[in-house]
């Protein structure tokens, strides 16, 4: 991870050198700004030329659409920079946590590089640590084990003792389902979690069981051992008996092999417990062992995950911003009614078509699509475009059929004069009243519908604060 770190770091600070002259425009905030240069760069080097893969016509067209009279360059150079510059940010916040996790995991390990820990006093409780080491027979082998801290100072240690006898048969069973079927290794500890106690075992039949837990090879259909357990703290001792029955296990070769070097893990952390460090066994069976601590490093994960989330906001964008312009449309559909009855009432006080756009321009300040719309026709007609081409173009912005019959009769009456056009106007109010009517009517409709299942659950939720005090009075 610190490689994939370093390379995008440094990726990242050449590409802010080739971009400190660039200008990007509508950031954010001030912070963002070298993630916007950068992305400008990019843009201008790539999406702005031959690379079609970071391009959507779709988008294109969208923007055009949500932004009329706007310049389609601009719109797509800023819409293409916020894009990239988005997918930058999750890519440096990626591998900057990323970092950090593997900074953090680095930090946790505790064992050295000649394979010793310090123990620590009591305070820190004991660590719990996975090593890994290779063998030439049994390949790579990889142990959970444990470090107890420096003696405990003597505490309340007999209060414990009657809960410490009756849990002490489950603490030792290990991958073992019960007593009666013992056929992988006790977790025969000097002491347990929670408990003050040194505990020394002694076998009935150290040859299957030895003091270490380590299980043997059983004959026939199972054999009984006894367990002695003795236990002190301080002054304090006493004896708990427990009766096990060994069953013939059935292991590999690299099962055994990774038995035999626990159990010798095992003896070399007992024998150095009154020392302040613990030095693993550099030689197993005439082999030399090297070690290292296996610590849970996910940084190259979090940085893949970032690197996703990257692509699929750069890709998801486009449908975010054809939402945008169905969204558009739906509220231009809605304020058609009231932009027909405008037009009837405009034209049947004596104005013109012309004279009722601009009109109807002067209440931009709704900030309506519609009128938008409107407005920018208003800017087409004095910048010289013709009535007819004006209209037209007004119908197709909006890409509704409402608004293209709309223009269609306004462009078929421009010759025809006022009174034609008012009356086929105020015919196409009415049906859009009424569409508009039946439109709510279905909605509602459908509100309903989606309200039963909650409303179901309500009523389950009723009868039962009903029902269970009933009930229980008539248990009572």
């Amino acid at each position: 991870m610190y490689a994939v770190a370093a390379v995008l770091i440094c990726v990242y600070i050449i590409l802010y050198l080739l971009a400190k002259k660039e200008t990007p425009e509508a950031v954010p905030s001030r912070l963002l700004i070298p993630f916007y240069r950068m992305a400008l760069y990019l843009y201008k080097r790539t999406c702005a030329k031959s690379f079609s893969f970071f391009k959507n016509r779709r988008a294109e067209d969208d923007l055009q659409r949500l932004y009329p009279g706007e310049d389609r360059n601009r719109l797509c150079t800023v819409y293409y920079v916020r894009k990239l510059a988005l997918f930058l940010i999750i890519c440096f916040v990626g591998t900057f946590l990323g970092g950090l996790v593997s900074i953090k995991a680095k930090m946790s390990e505790t064992l050295t590089e000649g394979g010793t820990m310090i123990r620590g006093d009591y305070k820190e409780g004991e660590k719990e640590l996975i090593v890994k080491t290779s063998l030439a027979e049994g390949g790579e082998q990889v142990f959970r084990i444990f470090v107890l801290p420096q003696r405990l100072s003597r505490k309340e240690a007999d209060a414990l003792k009657k809960d410490f006898g009756e849990k002490l048969p489950w603490l030792i069973l290990g991958k073992n389902v019960s007593l009666t079927q013992i056929s992988h290794n006790l977790c025969l500890e000097e002491s347990f979690e929670g408990f003050p106690y040194i505990v020394e075992w002694k076998s009935s039949r150290p040859d299957l069981i030895s003091g270490a837990g380590i299980v043997g090879e059983a004959e026939g259909e199972g054999e009984a051992v006894t367990l002695t357990a003795t236990v002190n703290y301080e002054d304090l001792f006493w004896e708990e008996v427990i009766d096990v029955c060994v069953v013939p296990p059935t292991i590999s070769s690299e099962e055994r092999i990774h038995r035999e070097l626990e159990e010798f893990i095992l003896i070399s952390e007992k024998n150095s417990r009154g020392e302040e460090e613990w030095k693993l066994p550099e030689t197993f069976k005439d082999e030399r062992l090297s070690w290292q601590q296996v610590v849970e490093d996910n940084s190259l994960l979090l940085w893949l995950l970032a690197m996703a989330v990257a692509f699929m906001v750069y890709l998801f964008s486009d449908k975010d911003l054809h939402k945008l312009l169905l969204d558009r449309r739906i509220s231009m559909k809605k304020d058609y009614p009231d932009t027909v009855h405008k037009l009837a009432l405009y034209l049947g006080a004596g104005m013109t078509i012309r004279g009722t756009f601009q009109k109807m321009s002067m209440e931009t300040e709704t900030k309506a699509p519609i009128y938008q719309e409107i407005l920018f026709t208003c800017r087409e007609l004095k910048n010289g475009v013709p009535e007819r081409n004006a209209y037209e173009h007004f119908g197709k912005r909006t890409g509704l059929q409402e608004y293209v019959r709309l223009s269609t009769l306004l462009t078929q009456n421009l010759k025809k004069g006022n009174a034609a056009l008012l009356f086929q106007l105020r015919e196409e109010a009415q049906r859009a009243s009424a569409e508009k009517l039946l439109r709510s009517r279905r909605m509602s409709e459908e509100a309903g519908t989606k309200l039963l299942v909650p409303m179901i659950m309500m009523l389950a939720v009723v009868m039962l604060m009903i029902m269970i005090p009933a009930f229980s009075s008539m248990g009572v």
